[in-house]
């Protein structure tokens, strides 16, 4: 039998704090997107391309990771992930060449984020609580990381204008290394898995096999490129863009930082939203809201309060796709592969979020605007509102008839 644990249990806050680590770190490292660029002589599409790569490394390794994780269990990809996470910053901080960037900001911190972030932890968490709290149990999971955003920022920022970009990277290297402290309250994870609400019985071929010939499921892939591609751009170059309006830093990480704060809200009522409401339409209003939320910013002339209002709506819409696509995963497929089945939808969030960033930085560099991305990501959002709508949301047909049997 599988023994559940409370939704406000010791073990639950750990993985909260782990996640708000390995999310707090990750959102930092926009703010230094241009001291890095300054520092080396470079445009901003060099370090944009490592933080770029970094996203599609994460996205790549993220189906792996899950996959681990499902068998053999969550506290050795927490350690390896949290290892190559500490490694990655120490690198980024010492390096001497674009090579060294793209080694240390995009391909081993990469890799860190996969094996401690979201792909990992959620499906975890949702093993771990009863099945009618499992959408709210991802929503606080993912309002953890929010909360690392909130918090992690200003303190980043406070080192970065202390110390130094090196420094604040080697403070931060340290800090990531504490995530393997708190792997052991994933101890028992693959055993668990083992036999998930009475499942029918399925290996990870079958499970990968079936998924692929899903339509719904690809739809699902489809949209999540469009969170993933918004995402990233608003983190890595966001400070950049208010820089450029002549906006002092300060103001760019008290916007990051309420993006962070309203997200936490956004993905509790997200979380607590989806297990009541359908999934599917609860994604068709995020997108559709995100969409007419970037149109009005860059229509809207620009001011402090205009650039904290649209943080405020921005961070509400954030990550609160995440409870109701990881729900769907589980809700269409079952537990029992999750994280790799979630983790290949989260690949393509991640090649969304690699495009992003990198054309972000390139259109920059070329035109000396970065207009042309905000619009795309607000077209983009719409279509993704529109694709969802299609979306059947039922659990696939071998889940239905083991309900019936049972």
């Amino acid at each position: 039998m599988q023994q559940y644990r409370k939704l406000f249990s010791i073990a639950i806050i750990l993985a909260c704090v782990l996640l708000a680590i390995n999310f707090g770190f990750r959102s930092s490292l926009g703010l230094f997107l241009k001291p890095v660029s300054e520092t080396f002589g470079y445009g901003r599409e060099i370090f944009a391309f490592s933080l770029a790569l970094q996203n599609l490394l994460w996205g790549l390794s993220q189906p792996l990771a899950g996959a681990f994780a499902d068998k053999f269990g969550t506290t050795r990809v927490i350690v390896v992930g949290s290892i190559l996470y500490s490694l990655g910053l120490y690198v980024t901080a010492t390096a001497d060449s674009f090579i060294s960037l793209h080694i240390g900001a995009g391909i081993l911190i990469g890799m860190g984020i996969a094996g401690t972030g979201l792909g990992v932890v959620l499906p975890a968490m949702a093993r771990m609580v009863r099945p009618e709290r499992r959408a709210f149990a991802l929503g606080v999971g993912t309002a953890a990381g929010s909360a690392g955003q909130f918090f992690f920022i200003p303190v980043a920022r406070e080192f970065l204008v202390a110390y130094g970009w090196q420094i604040a990277l080697i403070i931060m290297a340290v800090g990531a290394l504490s995530m393997i402290l708190f792997a052991p309250v994933f101890r028992g994870d693959a055993k668990s898995n083992i036999n998930i609400d009475n499942e029918p019985a399925q290996n990870l071929k079958e499970a990968l096999s079936e998924a692929s010939n899903h339509i719904h499921y690809w739809l699902l892939i489809a949209g999540f490129f469009v969170c993933g591609f918004q995402l990233a751009f608003i983190t890595v170059h966001m400070p950049s863009y208010l820089a450029d309006k002549g906006f002092d830093s300060s103001i760019a990480a008290i916007s990051l930082s309420i993006i962070g704060l309203c997200n936490i809200v956004g993905s509790l009522v997200s979380g607590h939203l989806s297990g009541i409401y359908s999934k599917k339409w609860i994604l068709t209003f995020i997108y559709a809201a995100r969409s007419i939320v970037i149109v009005l910013f860059l229509i809207i002339p620009i001011s402090t309060l205009t650039i904290y209002a649209f943080s405020f709506a921005t961070g509400l819409l954030w990550l609160a796709t995440v409870p109701p696509t990881s729900g769907l995963v589980a809700q269409m497929f079952g537990l029992r592969f999750m994280g790799t089945l979630y983790g290949i939808v989260f690949l393509n969030h991640q090649i969304g979020s690699f495009t992003g960033v990198w054309l972000g930085g390139y259109l920059f560099d070329t035109t000396g605007s970065y207009n042309q991305v905000w619009w795309w990501a607000a077209i983009i959002a719409a279509i993704t509102a529109i694709i969802h709508v299609f979306i059947d949301e039922r659990p696939i047909k071998r889940l239905r008839m083991a309900t019936e049997v049972h």
